[in-house]
């Protein structure tokens, strides 16, 4: 990868905001972004979690204070970058991280999956304070970021019509909405789509009332346990989920950014962050923190503001409904398992057709990056899997090796 000039729109570099800025650039156009990011998050996550707690036969104590602990470090990590960057900089718990431990996760005592935890989180904060992250990002085209977004997304906007067929009046109203929202009142198209969604779902009996049974009151409480170390938890469990986090969370995080033309936000101290606070929260069960990526283009993309200098104030907002769902997280199971799936399929897709649009634009806007564009497009978008490694960093390699050996053939 060679270092380009960037050409998605970047801002120019600024100061931390003041209370007085935030309460200026309020919106509830990017409160509404930052919830959905949440919502959506926390909707194809939060089941995951459940059956992986189940797996490992975890108390409810300790399942617990995994999402507690899990919504305080995305939470306080999201609303601290986003202030002092102002941008709208999502972190997330990572989800390869979940599926990781539904699949091995029984195979350890619970202080051994604690400590392969641990371990990660000391890896990824040291190659975060080396500045290895920074010199990756630096040499990612925009165009090429663009196209990793772009790629990122599709999978998601083609699962909003694919559920059509599934559930016709919910998806087939939502798009319908959709389509009418963006024509007759822009900025409430997408709440809209959430508020017919639900109406719709109820009416024609789509929400799973019998979830509501499995709903626990009372704060949660963290949980501290001990971890211990065996070599073997570490091969199976803290060398992938490296891996995941750095190619299918971290990389494709950071292209987010500078696709939405956050370029001047640096890696180093968002990897570093979220890592140190995967160290402080993995004895209470929280999976390590990192960027997120689908969610990130919720809260950056154009939905949330027109402006791009006021979208950081969706980034704060994400933060502090990670907080409130982190205190809440006795009941969030029940809750999240009302929703049925084309619902939140339909949501996700809809709300990220803006961003999708653009990053297609940026992607393919030079003619001398097209063709590896829509390489790395189309990589990216497969899906692929291949030496444990996804398909967002081989759609970089694919792009990168092919923006070189194509350069000046426009």
């Amino acid at each position: 990868m060679t270092a380009v000039q960037d050409v998605a729109p970047t801002l120019s570099p600024v100061t931390p905001p003041t209370l007085a800025e935030v309460r200026r650039d309020l919106s509830a156009q990017a409160v509404f972004a930052g919830f959905l990011t949440v919502f959506v998050g926390l909707a194809s996550t939060v089941t995951l979690l459940f059956q992986a707690a189940q797996a490992m036969h975890l108390s409810h104590a300790q399942t617990s204070s995994w999402l507690l602990a899990c919504c305080l470090s995305v939470g306080v990590t999201g609303l601290l970058l986003c202030w002092r960057f102002r941008a709208p900089i999502v972190t997330a718990y990572a989800l390869p991280g979940i599926v990781l431990l539904i699949q091995e996760g029984a195979q350890f005592t619970y202080p051994e999956v604690i400590g392969a935890l641990l371990l990660t989180a000391v890896v990824l904060t040291a190659l975060g304070l080396s500045g290895l992250f920074d010199w990756v990002s630096a040499r990612i085209p925009a165009p090429l970021a663009a196209a990793v977004l772009a790629g990122i997304l599709i999978p998601f906007g083609l699962r909003s019509f694919a559920a059509l067929p599934t559930s016709p009046v919910v998806v087939g109203g939502m798009v319908l909405v959709y389509v009418l929202g963006r024509a007759l009142f822009t900025r409430l198209a997408v709440p809209a789509v959430l508020g017919v969604g639900l109406l719709l779902a109820w009416l024609t009996g789509g929400l799973n009332v019998h979830a509501l049974t499995h709903v626990s009151g009372g704060l949660p409480r963290l949980v501290y346990t001990a971890p211990a170390f065996n070599l073997r938890s570490v091969l199976v469990l803290s060398v992938p989920l490296l891996a995941f986090c750095f190619t299918t969370q971290h990389l494709p995080g950071l292209a987010v950014l500078r696709a939405s033309g956050y370029g001047r936000v640096p890696a180093k101290p968002l990897v570093s962050l979220t890592s140190l606070a995967s160290i402080l929260t993995a004895p209470f069960g929280a999976h390590t923190t990192t960027l997120a990526a689908i969610t990130a283009a919720l809260a950056s993309g154009p939905e949330a503001h027109p402006d791009p200098a006021r979208r950081y104030v969706a980034g704060l907002a994400s933060g502090v409904f990670y907080l409130l769902a982190g205190l809440s997280a006795g009941v969030l199971a029940g809750i999240f398992a009302l929703l049925p799936t084309p619902l939140v399929q339909a949501l996700a897709g809809l709300a990220l057709v803006a961003t999708i649009m653009g990053s297609l634009s940026t992607s393919l806007h030079e003619p001398r990056w097209r063709e590896a564009a829509v390489l790395t497009l189309l990589v990216t978008a497969s899906g692929l899997s291949f030496l444990g490694i996804g398909s967002a960093f081989w759609g970089l390699v694919v792009g990168s090796v092919s923006a070189w050996l194509l350069r000046g053939k426009a």
